[in-house]
């Protein structure tokens, strides 16, 4: 019988295989392009690096991935630190990163660029939406670390330009892991209050690494969403963090923002005077122009011969009345004439005239149609006779033609 030669199983040969390559290949320093770059709901990441001929299969476990400051993406040339080990289930090798730091940027930098652009992209850097800063802030919050030489520059600034000025610091850390988180917290904490007018986040100068709280994307929007105005100033002149961008106001130094938030007592008081000199002379104008005024009223006639003038109306009126008087006698004596003439007239053609004069006019009862002819009558028909002061019922006995008419009556109709 043929002896069957010695065979290895898939296990043990995968665990051969993973011990060979995790012994000889560990702390390994691979470059390439990222692709097909997961980040899983876990927080762990996966993706592959690769170049011309090859591809890497890459994991971060979510540890140390949540230390990295930029966010990796499909085709990135990067530098991944780490070892080879091998993933049993589904016979692949991979690179258990540690570390990945983008080649020809530094990881600062990249994280810098790659938030600045999504919160550019949102709109949080835009002119618009800043807020004015108060003329004349009365108490200004501070976030900041209550030893840093930043907050002793504000502090002196602050007293030389208005000892009235309220300054309250709410002690925040500044760098290191956490600052963004106490950055915020200082944010919301004068945001909670009434009396604040305006706040200035501000720290002294460093490195990117030292600066870095200030451009996370925890702080940068808890300054925009503040509801009370921000200056922040943060570093030295050349430094520029995203706080600085989103910021309603920055200033280059801590110094710098003392000057432009704190309103300076000495100019309030030389531009209340310069407005009290202003005030003065143009209320000297006015008065001036006022007794001018006066003076050309009082050289007017009516004010240098009063009694003349009066005299002098009196006079007008009284020949006004007269005038009227006489105007008004003949006035009333032509309508009283036209009246008079009116109502003879009237008279002439009024009925009451006819009746005085013995006419007299008769209706039928009970509808009292006038009678104009006997025919309009019939015996035993009452009717009513209108005269000039009262009226007569009678009832009719007979009625008598007219014998002239009648005559010329029958001959029409013969």
């Amino acid at each position: 019988m043929q002896q069957m030669p010695k065979a290895y199983t898939v296990t043990a040969i995968t665990r051969m295989i993973k011990t060979a390559l995790e012994e000889s290949f560990f702390n390994l320093w691979v470059e390439g392009e990222i692709s097909n770059y997961v980040h899983h709901s876990s927080g762990h990441r996966y993706f592959n690096l690769k170049d011309e001929n090859s591809v890497l299969k890459i994991v971060m476990w979510r540890s140390v991935a949540g230390a990295h400051k930029f966010t990796p993406e499909n085709g990135q040339k990067v530098l991944a630190y780490g070892d080879i080990t091998v993933y049993p289930k589904g016979g692949v090798y991979q690179l258990n990163c540690k570390k990945l730091l983008p080649v020809g940027v530094g990881p600062l930098e990249l994280a810098f660029r790659q938030l600045h652009e999504k919160l550019s992209a949102e709109g949080l850097f835009a002119a618009e939406r800043k807020q004015p800063l108060p003329a004349y802030a009365l108490t200004i919050g501070l976030v900041t670390s209550p030893t840093g030489a930043a907050v002793r520059d504000f502090i002196q600034i602050a007293r030389r330009r208005n000892p009235a000025v309220q300054l309250i610091i709410y002690p925040a850390q500044v760098q290191g892991d956490g600052a963004e988180l106490a950055v915020r917290a200082g944010i919301e904490y004068f945001n909670t209050r009434d009396d604040i007018d305006l706040i200035v986040v501000t720290r002294g100068g460093g490195s990117l690494e030292d600066l870095w709280a200030f451009n996370t994307e925890i702080a940068v929007r808890a300054v925009a969403g503040s509801r009370l105005p921000v200056v922040c100033a943060i570093g030295h002149e050349i430094d520029t963090s995203l706080c600085d961008l989103v910021a309603d106001l920055r200033a280059p130094t801590p110094s710098a923002a003392a000057e432009l938030t704190v309103f300076s007592r000495a100019d309030v008081a030389e531009n209340l005077a310069a407005h009290a000199r202003r005030q003065t002379r143009l209320l000297g104008d006015r008065l001036r122009h006022a007794r001018q005024t006066l003076d050309w009223l009082l050289q007017r006639p009516v004010f240098a011969r009063p009694l003349s003038m009066v005299a002098q109306y009196r006079k007008e009126l009284a020949g006004l009345h007269a005038l009227l008087h006489v105007r008004g006698r003949s006035i009333l004596r032509d309508k009283a004439h036209r009246l008079a003439l009116a109502l003879s007239k009237l008279d002439a053609v009024s009925p009451l005239a006819a009746f005085r004069r013995g006419y007299s006019l008769t209706s039928r009862l009970p509808k009292k149609s006038l009678l104009k002819s006997v025919a309009d009558v019939y015996p035993k028909d009452q009717i009513e006779t209108v005269l000039g002061d009262g009226s007569i019922i009678s009832r009719v006995e007979e009625t008598i033609p007219n014998a002239k008419k009648s005559r010329h009556a029958e001959r029409k109709e013969v």
